[in-house]
């Protein structure tokens, strides 16, 4: 019987164990996958611990993104078969060697990414896409500053940034992470500990005011980045890894500015039509090289506590991975 990690209540990593787990056939419109690679994020273990803002049902597997092997197919499904090479997203049931998932979760894995890559590409490459495109609608030769520029979205947002034709300056806490966000593709970078850092800002933007914020930091970090915007600046609520912000509200007002809110799963639900089409064209750009993200550190299965403290803390530059198998 494959093993999956799982608590009977929320908590840090040391309450969960790893134990066998039933995986059921899939029913019309679910496929059945041996996970091969999961992907690791802040919001995994936050939700793991029971502190998310959607509590889910205990027992409880964690895990948001994974990428492995079709298994078994059931009815009304499509697009992928027996034997494909798959990434996709759930809420929860990942940490696992195995699971039964909503097949329209999930996508065939483009020749150009590995499984550890494809691992931890949907949710953060389709909410990066949606927040630049959609919501922010950067154009070419606008300036867009990333904040957090070094985890899972922050660098999906550099990678989509220049491939929008906009240039990207990456705001990053170490030196480590600057590296990592100039590898990415940043034309810039500072460092968000400075004292000075609007300066620095100032001066990677080559005197020109920013037009686009992605924020998924919020906390200390979204009123100066805020205060950096120009005429018609879009600064885009991604997460609150830092904290929720308290942003005053004159301040649009003067800056003539918005503060405009992403939220993926609100936007699947409402468009699903436009979320899928934005699937599409991020795996078409991560087929042609375009996108790729960046693995800091691959973790084994029986690792699990070492892999999710990491991802928790966030010191490490690059996505955090575990290997089944």
């Amino acid at each position: 019987m494959p093993r999956a990690i799982i608590a009977d209540a929320f908590g840090p990593p040391e309450v969960y164990d790893i134990r066998e787990h039933a995986v059921p056939e899939p029913g019309p419109g679910r496929i059945r996958v041996a996970i091969k690679a999961i992907g690791i994020s802040y919001v995994d273990v936050l939700t793991a611990a029971g502190k998310y803002q959607v509590t889910p049902p205990l027992p409880f597997v964690p895990g948001s993104e994974c990428a492995g092997i079709v298994e078994a197919v059931g009815e009304e499904v499509g697009h992928l078969a027996v034997g494909d090479r798959v990434m996709g997203s759930s809420f929860g049931g990942i940490f696992a060697e195995a699971g039964t998932f909503r097949a329209a979760s999930f996508n065939k894995v483009p020749e150009a990414l590995s499984l550890e890559e494809a691992a931890v590409f949907p949710p953060s490459y389709t909410t990066s896409y949606h927040a630049l495109v959609d919501r922010g609608q950067l154009r070419p030769g606008e300036v867009l500053l990333v904040l957090g520029a070094a985890g899972a979205t922050g660098i999906a947002a550099i990678q989509i940034g220049k491939h929008l034709g906009a240039r990207v300056i990456a705001s990053a806490s170490s030196g480590e992470k600057r590296d990592l966000c100039i590898a990415a593709g940043a034309d810039a970078v500072v460092n968000t500990r400075s004292e000075n850092w609007r300066d620095e800002v100032r001066a990677a933007a080559q005197g020109r005011p920013v037009d686009v914020v992605f924020d998924p930091v919020g906390g200390t970090a979204t009123d100066p980045a805020f205060r950096s915007l120009g005429y018609n600046g879009r600064h885009l609520v991604i997460g609150f890894t830092g904290g929720i912000a308290s942003l005053k509200t004159n301040l649009p007002l003067v800056k003539t500015a918005s503060l405009i809110g992403v939220q993926l799963r609100t936007f699947g639900e409402n468009e699903p039509g436009r979320a899928a089409a934005n699937m599409e064209q991020c795996l078409a750009l991560a087929a042609q090289g375009l996108l790729k993200p960046m693995i800091g550190k691959v973790y084994g299965f029986e690792d699990y506590r070492a892999a999710m403290n990491a991802a928790f803390t966030g010191e490490r530059a690059g996505r955090v991975v575990m290997k089944v198998g």
